[in-house]
């Protein structure tokens, strides 16, 4: 019952931009920190972005500046918006959720930075 689903992923140019969006349900939204992760081929998964349930935010080194995670709770969506995207950008990015310490993953969206 619980879901959640990554969209928006594709093919963009470098310097482009892109807005991912994680659409969840089964779990109490409100209450949850919510995080994007990336993986890489050939590299370990990494946090890129976090937001926190009174909405403060953190980020990664590599991507601060440049991307920006939100919340709607009335949606029960997290996004994130990446712009002037780099080739080392590419990796399939994933939405995850903690919420009384459970642990809740999506399935995954591939972003490919190339010209």
């Amino acid at each position: 019952q619980v879901q959640l689903v990554e969209s928006g992923g594709g093919l963009v140019q470098p310097g482009g931009s892109r807005r991912l969006s994680c659409a969840t349900s089964g779990f109490t939204f409100s209450s949850a920190a919510m995080m994007w992760y990336r993986q890489a081929p050939g590299k370990e998964r990494e946090l890129v972005a976090t937001i926190y349930t009174g909405s403060d935010t953190a980020y990664a080194d590599s991507v601060t500046g440049r991307f920006t995670i939100s919340r709607d709770n009335a949606e029960n969506t997290v996004y994130l918006q990446m712009n002037s995207l780099k080739p080392e950008d590419t990796a399939v990015y994933y939405c995850r959720g903690i919420v009384r310490g459970t642990i809740y993953w999506g399935k995954g969206t591939l972003i490919t930075v190339s010209s």
